[in-house]
């Protein structure tokens, strides 16, 4: 495997992962001021974690097999354009790492928006005062 390709299959997986690590840090910042519910915060943000992350979908797997469907559907297209320029197997690689990269992004991106609304619902339907 030449020297270009494990650079690609790095840049990869730091991209396809980072989409994991964001979501799992993050929690509504909720005002407590005139919050009947005040006591109940700590609770509430733990449970209604575990709720988000069963209605987002959210494991660290997602990303990643966002990646593996991209990479797929781009290598074959980039086959299929490099076997008409002549380097079939150049054109794979480029069109998996860039497919790869694509889907990775996107299957995160998706995963994370749905885990932060559901987080925010929760938290709100409960009587809180959420701020972001």
């Amino acid at each position: 495997m030449n020297q270009n390709m494990i650079l690609i299959l790095i840049a990869l997986a730091l991209v396809t992962f980072s989409g994991c690590a964001s979501q799992t840090g993050w929690q509504p910042t909720v005002d407590p001021y005139n919050d009947p519910r005040a006591a109940y915060i700590n609770q509430d943000l733990m449970e209604c974690k575990m709720l988000a992350e069963r209605v987002s979908g959210y494991s660290p797997g997602e990303a990643a097999k966002g990646a593996l469907i991209g990479g797929a559907i781009g290598a074959a297209s980039g086959a299929a354009i490099g076997a008409a320029t002549g380097s079939a197997g150049t054109g794979a690689a480029i069109g998996a790492a860039a497919g790869g990269i694509g889907g990775g992004v996107y299957k995160g991106f998706s995963a994370e928006q749905a885990y932060k609304r559901a987080y925010i619902n929760c938290m709100k339907k409960r009587g809180h005062n959420v701020l972001n």
